[in-house]
């Protein structure tokens, strides 16, 4: 449906003790009720203050934190959340590029092999990296009590470079300049995308996960044994596959657990699966297409796909985790993952993810990929197609930040919040309910709805969700107010605002001054399409 025939929505959202329902009511009479009650639902579920959290390309690592001081741009992106939520995002870094890494004592940082760029790979990844010790003592710039996932190669299958890049990692992070700071690594990554590697050319094309398991159980022990895995706290994730067999068959967390990966020496030490997913994939130049990636419809079943991978981990005791995600693999679709539209869809992206049981996200990034949160240095080419920029341009942030922060926001300080699901039977609506001390404290609702430039040049009318919420008795209008994620249009890549305020800064650092108004018992909240709505409320 074009965005000039979706008619105007009439959202009425209960929130009571138990008894009371809600009815959305839309211009063609059809009703959906939505209950959300006070005590947890049955459905709610913990979710992390560091739920929203980045993975990095491994090859650009020091220009995200510096080498002889700290990126400050990246500081301040990572301490905006932190304030939000008292906890740092948490940071892997890896990716493709951990796949290519060697290690070279007489290397200080890094040192890197790119191919050149093209338009469809603006800003490609290096070919080989060669690293030193300085290379992951850079992780004492990240903020204070970062957990971190670090990659070590796997795909080039040469065991001694392994040990070398684990036993450099563990130095580094056992280190007063890391570990004075509350900064721990939290999982060694073993090799990245292996269902992959009988297609890049890392293994033969007959690769089978009885042998990834094989593979893995002999350099995971390894490493445990040089390094002395049992005297940290460090632990191993399995798994960091691109997909899913989600069966006995191929590469899934049900094949590696039932092949006994987790019952070596090394194998106990595993504490959670990583699985990476994109929404789509640009690795052709095929064109993504914005409201595709909005849909509440293609979100859920984009994950729902991983319900029963979620169930064997968590049967394990494992924690289940997004390790890389985003919008379209191959650094994002122009035009698409790069705009306010892609915000939307991170924000509902990511909170659906909690409420099936996916314990953290780690949004990819690397330098001038399409689908940053955050550019955190100057670029002088373009995102887009590889062109060079006029003027070279500054480290910014990207739409799909405002996405964080807004979860971050919804998450807040308490430490213990839950998070469930509103049912609301709707297209383009969504919305979730999030519980401190056993009661709904805040809501948060998306409007799905693309409202593009040429919509506003064209004079379309945008449509606005019209919701009116229905608060128990003891609440009181002074105790209810909503902020607004406000996007002028969906394909805008710039000028968003949280409340009034903004992260289009020069360093990263909120600007302007909040703007966030009561909402009376009675009145009906307008959301645009486009836009997302926090509304907060404390009931004695």
């Amino acid at each position: 449906m074009s965005p000039s025939r979706i008619p105007i929505l009439f959202l009425a959202a209960a929130v009571t003790e138990l008894s009371h329902a809600a009815t959305l009511i839309t211009t063609d009479s059809s009703f959906t009720d939505i209950n959300v009650v006070l005590p947890p639902a049955d459905n709610a579920v913990t979710i992390s203050p560091s739920f929203v959290s980045l993975s990095i390309e491994q090859d650009r690592w020091t220009d995200w934190s510096g080498t002889t001081s700290s990126n400050q741009f990246f500081y301040n992106a990572m301490e905006n959340l932190k304030n939000l939520t008292g906890s740092p995002p948490g940071i892997r870094i890896g990716a493709n590029s951990e796949d290519h890494t060697n290690f070279d004592h007489g290397v200080q940082y890094a040192e890197d092999i790119f191919p050149a760029p093209n338009p469809t790979t603006p800003y490609p990844e290096a070919t080989n990296i060669t690293v030193g010790d300085s290379y992951y003592t850079t992780a004492k710039y990240l903020l204070p009590d970062t957990e971190v996932i670090w990659g070590v190669t796997f795909g080039q299958n040469n065991l001694s470079a392994a040990i070398v890049e684990a036993t450099s990692i563990m130095q580094a992070f056992s280190g007063p300049e890391i570990s004075n700071l509350g900064i721990s690594l939290k999982f060694l990554e073993i090799g990245n995308e292996p269902d992959l590697y009988m297609n890049n050319g890392l293994r033969p094309k007959n690769y089978n996960v009885t042998q990834y398991v094989s593979e893995w159980t002999h350099f995971a022990d390894a490493i445990f044994e040089e390094i002395n895995l049992n005297t940290t706290s460090t632990r191993f994730l399995a798994g960091a596959f691109a997909g899913s067999s989600s069966n006995f068959e191929g590469f899934s967390p049900q094949a590696i657990f039932n092949l006994g990966i987790s019952n070596s020496l090394a194998g106990q030490y595993i504490k959670a699966f990583s699985e990476h997913h994109y929404q789509g994939t640009f690795c052709s130049g095929s064109e993504g297409v914005l409201s595709d990636l909005m849909s509440k419809a293609n979100i859920r079943g984009n994950l729902s796909q991983f319900a029963s991978d979620i169930q064997a981990t968590n049967d394990q005791g494992f924690d289940y985790i997004l390790g890389e995600t985003n919008s379209y693999s191959c650094h994002g679709a122009p035009g698409v993952s790069n705009t306010a539209g892609a915000a939307i869809w991170a924000l509902d992206y990511a909170l659906y993810s909690a409420t099936l049981g996916i314990k953290q996200v780690y949004f990819h990034d690397g330098i001038g990929f399409k689908y940053n949160l955050i550019q955190p240095l100057t670029l002088t080419r373009s995102i887009l197609d590889g062109s060079p920029l006029s003027a070279p341009l500054p480290p910014h942030i990207q739409p799909q930040y405002y996405a964080g922060i807004v979860a971050a926001e919804a998450i807040g300080r308490y430490g213990n919040t839950l998070i469930s699901e509103l049912p609301i039977d709707n297209p383009q609506i969504s919305g979730y309910s999030f519980y401190d001390d056993s009661q709904v404290k805040r809501l948060v609702l998306i409007n799905h709805t693309p409202y593009f430039q040429a919509d506003a040049t064209a004079g379309t009318q945008r449509p606005v969700a019209k919701v009116k919420i229905y608060f128990p008795d003891r609440c009181g209008t002074h105790n209810i107010v909503a902020k607004m994620l406000e996007i002028q249009h969906s394909d805008d890549t710039s000028g968003l605002t949280w409340g009034g305020q903004s992260y289009e800064t020069p360093d990263g650092l909120i600007g302007g001054f909040v703007s966030a108004r009561t909402v009376a018992l009675n009145e009906h909240l307008g959301i645009p399409a486009s836009q997302a709505a926090l509304v907060a409320f404390q009931c004695s």
